[in-house]
């Protein structure tokens, strides 16, 4: 892997990483079909972590706030509930990527596997952006909300499924605004990617390969600044629009993956 291949991948990662159309389902295709080498999990974790720090910085005000409500003294409720609902919410994920880490790895690096995925997830997609009224606001995010689209965001294992795309899917479900299901949806990555990143990071050290090359940090580089303008697009974005462009999108590229892959 060069240079280029980093920054065309750490682009990937920060660009698909929070629209719903599957950072690894993308990553995956990149190395299939450009013959991409060592460009395997550790390096997705390090290109996940440029959009941690994307994602850190767009909603640092409430990052602060949660962290400061911790403080003795403080009573912001809202923040410290904010807090509690984020973490009911990681743990399926956490639980999931510990169990399923080889698969996720191995198995599940397949081309076929993003055809049926991204097109599976853009009709869930499409059906939840159609059916709800989505009048719930974000401050109406309860226990319960949080547990199911934790539960959701564990399928996000699997490439494919974008774990922005089925949290926000499940969160449309739940009849939230759009804006209110990416906001929560963006907040709920950051202990995932964080949790990952430590993870793997132990692991690189244990097996002796924690030095990391030039092309690492272009990647990760790469990732926090796209990352960062796309949260900030898409925040906009879904305050008068619909996801049709994104459904359409990932049905598209799974019909083109799956024609490629047949002929």
């Amino acid at each position: 892997m060069n240079g280029f291949d980093a920054v065309f991948l750490g682009i990937i990662q920060g660009i698909t990483e929070f629209l719903p159309v599957s950072s690894s389902g993308h990553l995956v295709l990149a190395e299939y079909f450009m013959h991409l080498k060592g460009a395997g999990l550790a390096f997705d974790v390090i290109l996940h972590m440029g959009t941690l720090v994307a994602v850190l910085a767009y909603f640092y005000r409430d990052w602060v706030a949660m962290i400061s409500s911790l403080l003795p003294g403080r009573r912001d409720n809202a923040s410290r509930r904010l807090l509690l609902l984020l973490v009911i919410g990681t743990v399926p994920g956490a639980v999931a990527g510990f169990l399923l880490e080889h698969a996720a790895s191995t198995c599940f690096r397949s081309p076929w596997v993003v055809v049926f995925t991204l097109s599976g997830v853009a009709l869930l997609l499409l059906l939840a952006d159609r059916v709800n009224r989505h009048d719930r606001r974000f401050q109406g995010f309860g226990k319960i909300d949080a547990a199911l689209v934790g539960l959701s965001q564990a399928l996000a294992i699997v490439p494919g499924v974008s774990r922005s795309g089925i949290t926000m899917t499940c969160a449309l479900f739940l009849g939230f605004t759009r804006e209110a299901s990416a906001r929560f949806s963006f907040l709920l990555s950051a202990p995932i990617i964080a949790g990952a990143g430590v993870y793997e990071s132990i692991k690189l050290i244990r097996e002796g390969t924690s030095t990391l090359d030039l092309n690492y940090l272009i990647g990760f580089a790469a990732s926090c600044i796209s990352g960062y303008m796309v949260i900030a697009f898409l925040m906009t974005y879904l305050k008068k629009h619909t996801f049709l462009p994104f459904v359409v999108y990932r049905l598209a590229l799974s019909a083109v993956v799956a024609a490629v892959l047949v002929f």
